[in-house]
């Protein structure tokens, strides 16, 4: 692919089936779904992720892999700066996709540069990339919540959705495809302005 036209999309999460479904997971589900609307074929396993190489729908030189790390979350981005170098890409053309405890269930923010907030994998991809890269590439931020309880943050977030929130991140899924698309064309400002609301109601307890 061409490095001036690929774009890398990275969902955060951590590998194998008992994972699969917990909200810190959200950015490997949000990926998968991105893989299945833009048919993207794979995976290949190189720079300890997996890789799928898709084509935008719609968008001039819409060329982009789509990346879940296998390295489990704190090591994030051991597996991302390796791909960044390897693709000689500019940080705007990287955008991560996490889990934020600090945004209500269903609800979407998107940015470009910012602080991790504690969050390990962004902390861990921060730390590979250095300021520079830091400060420019774009986060989908999908809330989450936090417990009601006395849970902790780690155990709220490696807990699994329940049924009822899976089938309500159905439609936020959509909703991150489409902002994404966006987002590649240089339309952060309109994607912000469309979908920066809450969509759905959380059942956690």
């Amino acid at each position: 692919m061409d490095p001036l036209q690929t774009k890398i999309i990275v969902g955060l999460g951590n590998p194998g089936p008992s994972y699969e479904t917990t909200r810190h997971n959200v950015g490997f589900l949000a990926v998968d779904r991105l893989i299945e609307r833009w048919q993207g074929v794979g995976p290949q396993k190189k720079f300890e992720s997996e890789v799928f190489q898709a084509k935008i729908p719609k968008v001039r030189e819409g060329k982009c892999l789509l990346v879940k790390p296998q390295t489990f979350m704190n090591l994030s981005g051991r597996s991302v700066g390796a791909l960044i170098r390897f693709h000689k890409l500019p940080a705007p053309q990287l955008v991560v996709i996490h889990d934020e405890v600090d945004l209500p269930f269903g609800t979407l923010r998107f940015k470009q540069g910012g602080g991790h907030a504690g969050h390990n994998g962004l902390k861990s991809i921060d730390a590979e990339l250095g300021s520079e890269l830091t400060n420019n590439y774009y986060r989908v931020r999908v809330g989450v919540g936090r417990s009601a309880g006395q849970a902790s943050v780690a155990d709220h977030v490696l807990k699994p959705f329940l049924d009822t929130e899976l089938e309500a991140l159905d439609g936020l899924f959509d909703d991150i495809t489409e902002a994404i698309a966006l987002i590649s064309e240089g339309k952060l400002q309109q994607a912000q302005t469309r979908f920066h609301e809450t969509k759905t109601e959380s059942n956690t307890e």
